[in-house]
């Protein structure tokens, strides 16, 4: 499975999906009305997801059944893409990128009118869902996401306990100290990178807002310099670079592997990783299947604490949209709907769902036990920091930067920390000056 923070910059020749041609008479601004009566919405929809998985064990054609059961003459049809940035970016030059997909983060806010078209106002979908400001222009919003996701460490708990820690590291220097005990008291390797995958690096990236509990967080990466001293990106990236370079990690990064390190994670043989709470029911799925208990698969908060307290970010998954260019928008928009409002995909999931009005899941007791702040972080400036990474070519949503940052750690790449996160802000805050411009 790809996570939202998969950004990938592939462009070649267009590769169509079948059944999804035409213009249907849509244009830019184009609405996608709810549906008054489910029994005449009609149609075949192609959904676009990152969801290999649910995909090929059928859990989507489950859930797809249990819609018809509402839309009896809608068909759902599911295309998943294992590179889904890179592949949908090149299909967004054609009007054919399906009915139904998940906004790619290339994609630039502006431009969502374009591609993809209106569920509602913000001011009637603000009463009832979260995030609407992430998929906000001019009043409208233009994608949904059906849970809500945290970044993360998903921890072996019987692993830290065998290394003779049951409390949560409050700073990085005691994450360190505590990954450093992990090696030399048990097997296991203490941090898996998953370096070769690339995607599972830019879950780094989530740290902001959580080291410093900072709701203002996106607008300080627009109006301040991301990498200055104790800003969370630094603290961040100081924090991976010293854990590679401390060599508490997979023994070659080039050759890890993300499906085979949810197993190992879930028997013990990798003690950590930074990811999200979206991966807390995969990993406990594999504990299953290879036998392990999943109840060891625990989930803590960044090694920080303000106040106090930990903080952790809570922001929406991929938003799905419905195509300005669908011949099916009500069908499309109902998919949306009653995936988001009516299915059991966020109770499957263990996640937290976009309702305000939902209940936190079981397995994040002990965030609320430990009395973990839950921020959301202000995406007004959102638009502003794509348009300031591009144009920097940071890429602080792609892979490559932190890819790097782990070869200069493990001593694959010359140079300092200090030089590296010096370029970096140089670039960044260089970048700044044309924004919006």
């Amino acid at each position: 499975m790809n996570r939202r923070t998969v950004l990938a910059l592939a462009v070649g020749a267009a590769l169509l999906i079948p059944g999804c041609t035409g213009t249907g008479g849509s244009t830019k601004g184009a609405d996608a009305k709810a549906a008054d009566d489910p029994s005449k919405v009609t149609g075949t929809i192609k959904v676009l997801t990152v969801r290999t998985d649910l995909v090929q064990d059928g859990t989507m054609k489950r859930y797809a059944a249990e819609f018809n059961k509402t839309y009896p003459k809608v068909k759902v049809e599911f295309e998943a893409l294992t590179n889904y940035e890179a592949e949908v970016k090149i299909r967004m030059n054609t009007e054919n990128y399906g009915d139904v997909l998940l906004i790619p983060a290339v994609i630039k806010k502006a431009d969502y009118p374009r591609f993809f078209a209106s569920l509602g106002t913000q001011a009637e979908r603000g009463k009832k869902y979260r995030f609407t400001d992430f998929t906000t222009v001019n009043g409208k919003v233009y994608g949904q996401s059906p849970v809500s996701v945290m970044p993360g460490f998903v921890y072996n708990k019987r692993v830290w306990k065998e290394a003779g820690i049951t409390e949560w590291p409050t700073t990085p220097a005691e994450f360190l100290e505590s990954l450093k005990a992990i090696k030399s008291k048990t097997d296991a390797i203490p941090y898996y990178t998953n370096f070769s995958a690339g995607w599972t690096l830019t879950s780094w990236t989530y740290v902001d807002g959580a080291v410093h509990c900072d709701p203002q967080a996106t607008t300080k990466l627009a109006e301040g310099d991301p990498w200055a001293k104790g800003a969370d990106l630094r603290v961040g990236d100081t924090l991976l670079h010293d854990i590679v370079k401390s060599g508490l990690i997979e023994k070659d990064p080039t050759t890890s592997n993300w499906e085979e390190s949810k197993p190992r994670t879930a028997k013990g043989e990798i003690a950590t990783q930074w990811l999200g709470t979206w991966a807390i029911v995969q990993f406990q799925d594999a504990a299953k299947k290879a036998g392990a208990n999943p109840d060891d698969i625990g989930f803590m908060p960044f090694p920080s604490q303000t106040n106090g307290k930990f903080c952790a970010t809570v922001a929406p998954d991929y938003n799905q949209a419905v195509n300005v260019h669908s011949q099916h928008k009500e069908a499309a928009r109902a998919w949306i709907d009653w995936f988001t409002d009516k299915s059991s995909y966020v109770e499957d999931n263990l996640a937290i769902s976009p309702l305000k009005d939902a209940p936190m899941p079981e397995v994040l007791k002990p965030y609320e036990e430990a009395g973990v702040e839950l921020i959301e972080v202000d995406d007004a400036k959102g638009a502003e920091v794509k348009q300031i990474d591009n144009t920097s070519e940071v890429g602080i949503y792609a892979p490559e930067y932190r890819q790097n940052l782990v070869d200069l750690a493990r001593g694959a790449r010359k140079g300092s920390l200090d030089d590296f996160l010096a370029d970096l802000s140089e670039r960044w805050t260089e970048a700044q000056k044309t924004a919006g411009s």
